[in-house]
């Protein structure tokens, strides 16, 4: 069985990802920082292994990519999904612990778990797997008052590019897929109402989260021969790719 560890699986992307992927057939591996999350992302997916871990805490990273292996005798993706947001501010009126708590998760997490999946994959026999990481429409242009989440998920991106060449000679691939607009708790806001690059507040189009589910389990699917390196999915009608 084809096996995936799937970060921030107790809500949203994570979830949903860990639900299309479980009745996909997959071995799937939920880690998150809430247990009752987890066992209820693996309740409607039917299966999972649940594994609470915090991926800002080096060492909680190592315990449960331990532990996944050792449930499901490989690792051929990671889905490195975690992160958060901020409350909107400029840069000056940003509090550091907003920067702080953005970083930790977005970036240094993401990089831990891809270090930790990486690892895994070299050393397995058949060698190689794939690591998907969740970037944003963010990592192309920001919202306004944005700086934790959109520095985070540039870096995002290069990441994604170091993963790609490092992990040619030991058959790694890596890709990253952008999100724009996905309709969960934490994007809620957006249906009703965000701020626009020219100052006015303004609703936008969203789409269901079970589209981005679809896509990452797409992307997954593919023989490691063939690489998806960057996919935006995005809410058709979103202003992204209009002027600000």
């Amino acid at each position: 069985m084809t096996s995936i560890l799937i970060t921030g699986a107790g809500s949203g992307i994570g979830r949903a990802t860990a639900v299309a992927f479980a009745r996909a057939g997959w071995d799937v591996a939920l880690v998150g920082r809430r247990r009752d999350a987890l066992e209820e992302s693996a309740r409607i997916a039917g299966c999972g292994h649940v594994l609470p871990g915090d991926v800002t805490k080096a060492g909680e990273v190592e315990r449960v990519f331990s532990e996944a292996v050792g449930a499901m005798g490989r690792l051929d993706v990671l889905f490195n999904n975690a992160g958060r947001s901020s409350r909107p501010k400029t840069i000056d009126e940003m509090p550091l612990e907003d920067w702080q708590a953005v970083l930790d998760i977005n970036l240094s997490g993401a990089v831990m778990c891809a270090r930790a999946a990486f690892a895994q994959m070299r050393r397995q026999e058949p060698q190689g797997g794939r690591i998907i990481n969740n970037g944003s429409i963010s990592a192309h242009a920001p919202r306004p008052g944005s700086t934790p989440y959109t520095v985070t998920k540039h870096a995002i991106t290069g990441l994604t590019k170091c993963l790609s060449l490092d992990g040619r000679p030991f058959n790694i691939a890596c890709g990253q897929i952008d999100i724009g607009n996905a309709l969960t708790e934490m994007a809620a806001q957006i249906a009703k109402g965000v701020p626009q690059a020219d100052g006015h507040i303004a609703p936008e189009a969203t789409m269901d989260v079970e589209d981005v589910a679809k896509a990452v389990l797409m992307m997954a699917g593919l023989p490691l021969s063939a690489n998806v390196q960057f996919m935006t999915v995005m809410a058709t009608k979103m202003p992204f790719v209009g002027r600000g």
